[in-house]
């Protein structure tokens, strides 16, 4: 079991390395055909890109049922919404690395009658709503951080560093009556909102990384199922710092976002 578990992570290492390198790729070749590079020079870059793409398939083949296994784990968490979040995310991944498996058995030339765009399609839906189970997971995090940061602020002395947060300046201005008074008000409230979020996540860098990662893969399912076109350019840089930041949570455990 010992020998797997360090098998796998060496697995991950690689497959997130060759992630970074490919949308390092589609970066550059977007950056080439902007600027005018010979055809030749963008045809290789597009090949290295597609050789990286399948290698990441291949060595993402059996991570269904890593997926699944985090599933059965998330539905004892005692967070009722954590649970939904965390058990529908890696559902969805277990059906997205599937996917991926007949995608790469079809380029293989395993299963040569595959519908490639088909299980294309089907595996960037698989992962869009992932990403957007992770994205809320994020905001529900976020927003019981910010009710504990701003209880703890409102008990502590007026005097204090940081206690203007809590209530007391945002208590005082509740009380204007003037006239056209509500406007400013309001300003004042999510300046408060957004000073008390930024300190939130500053205080808790694991969320404030699998937030930015989050967003950033989100813009590459967009993008394939023509939800929203981003072009190959955004495509590569957010699936860059995405694989970079992943990156970081392996070379730093204590980065990763639990449970």
């Amino acid at each position: 079991m010992d020998a797997w578990v360090r098998f796998s992570a060496q697995s991950q290492a690689r497959e997130r390395l060759c992630r970074a390198a490919q949308y390092a790729c589609s970066l550059l070749g977007h950056a080439l055909q902007k600027h005018g590079a010979s055809p030749e020079l963008q045809k290789q870059i597009r090949q290295l890109e597609g050789h990286l793409s399948l290698g990441r398939k291949l060595l993402r083949l059996g991570n269904s049922a890593d997926a699944l296994e985090s599933a059965k784990r998330a539905v004892h968490l005692s967070d009722v919404v954590l649970r939904f979040c965390i058990t529908v995310s890696h559902l969805n991944r277990a059906l997205y690395f599937a996917c991926d498996n007949v995608l790469w058995a079809g380029k293989a030339g395993l299963a040569p009658l595959v519908d490639q765009e088909k299980w294309a399609q089907r595996s960037f839906r698989y992962y869009l709503f992932s990403l957007i189970m992770n994205l809320s997971r994020d905001a529900y995090e976020i927003r019981l951080l910010m009710e504990q940061e701003s209880s703890a602020c409102g008990r502590r002395p007026k005097g204090s560093a940081g206690g203007t947060l809590g209530g007391s300046e945002a208590g005082g201005v509740a009380g204007v009556g003037t006239p056209g008074g509500s406007l400013p008000h309001l300003a004042l409230q999510l300046r408060l909102r957004v000073l008390l979020l930024a300190r939130v996540l500053q205080g808790h860098p694991p969320l404030l990384l699998d937030v930015v990662k989050n967003t950033c893969d989100l813009f590459i399912p967009l993008d394939k199922l023509g939800l929203w076109r981003c072009g190959p350019g955004v495509v590569g840089l957010c699936g860059l710092v995405s694989s970079i930041l992943s990156i970081l949570t392996l070379l730093c455990p204590w980065l990763r976002l639990k449970p």
